[in-house]
């Protein structure tokens, strides 16, 4: 932590961060304890190589839908193996997120998921499905991998932004937060997009990211305390 400036906030930070009308949060290592992609990767025996080329598109080395389809090549997930995998794992959510989320809901403030993953955890929030965007399997009709929809914003380099404007634009919201762990988090931080990002480094601390980020936080504790 002595290696950052910004994980104590300005009076301007925290000011737009309760003034926010709708808040944005990244799913996997932010809401979610894990990375959706590489647990289903390595419940299908794909683990390590896939996590490698995760920590690769997280950090922004190389551009996100390059790395989402590398990784799915790697093991091409049937739909029963999808379907097996989230009954054996369910997601485990963040310490402190439902409590954050339901505080924000408190207060007025809109919630949405913006995931380059494929499994949200919008029935465990309370988050509606209109509220979510989040990449797609396709499977044929034996039940086969076909890829993803690449027709999701989500699915790109950009996409997140490119996701956070669109709501900022078709909801008119005057302010809005963008809180997420990797470098697609920190692209939604943008004219027309999110006024503020907020970096959770309380599971995965990406130096490059955590540094451009307006505040670092690793417990959201620091965040359901500071709306009040």
């Amino acid at each position: 932590m002595e290696n950052f400036d910004n994980t104590i906030p300005s009076k301007e930070i925290l000011g737009v961060w309760r003034a926010a009308n709708a808040v944005c949060f990244d799913v996997d290592s932010t809401v979610c304890l894990d990375e959706g992609i590489d647990e289903l990767a390595e419940f299908c025996g794909a683990g390590k190589a896939v996590a490698e080329w995760t920590a690769r598109a997280m950090s922004g080395s190389v551009p996100f839908e390059q790395a989402l389809a590398a990784r799915l090549s790697l093991f091409n997930p049937s739909l029963s193996q999808v379907q097996d995998f989230l009954e054996k794992r369910p997601p485990k959510l963040s310490p402190g997120i439902d409590v954050l989320v339901k505080k924000l809901k408190d207060k007025n403030k809109d919630v949405y998921l913006i995931s380059g993953g494929f499994r949200p955890v919008a029935s465990i929030l309370g988050i509606p499905l209109e509220s979510i965007y989040a990449n797609q399997l396709l499977f044929g009709s034996s039940g086969e991998f076909l890829g993803f929809d690449a027709d999701e914003p989500t699915s790109r380099s950009g996409g997140k932004a490119t996701a956070v404007e669109n709501i900022r634009k078709v909801r008119g919201y005057s302010s809005l937060v963008m809180i997420g762990d990797g470098a697609t988090d920190l692209e939604a931080r943008k004219p027309g997009g999110a006024d503020l990002f907020i970096c959770y480094g309380g599971i995965q601390l990406r130096q490059a990211v955590a540094a451009k980020a307006d505040w670092l936080v690793f417990n959201f504790k620091d965040l359901i305390n500071s709306l009040d």
